[in-house]
């Protein structure tokens, strides 16, 4: 499977500087569910600033 980094980083929205995985999505699903939280695209600029990137708090955002 061919990663389209570039096109990625275009949609990404991670704020998290000393990332090593922006524009490398499934590194980046995959490592972050190891943690019990979903990646930084999936939660609004205000939210994801805050680093809670926690299932809990995805699932408060869509109540």
């Amino acid at each position: 499977m061919e990663c389209h980094i570039e096109k990625n980083l275009a949609r990404c929205n991670c704020t998290y500087e000393p990332c090593d995985k922006k524009g490398k999505c499934c590194e980046c699903i995959a490592y972050h569910w190891k943690l019990g939280e979903l990646p930084a695209c999936l939660f609004p600029p205000e939210v994801e600033r805050t680093y809670d990137r926690s299932i809990a708090r995805f699932v408060s955002l869509h109540r």
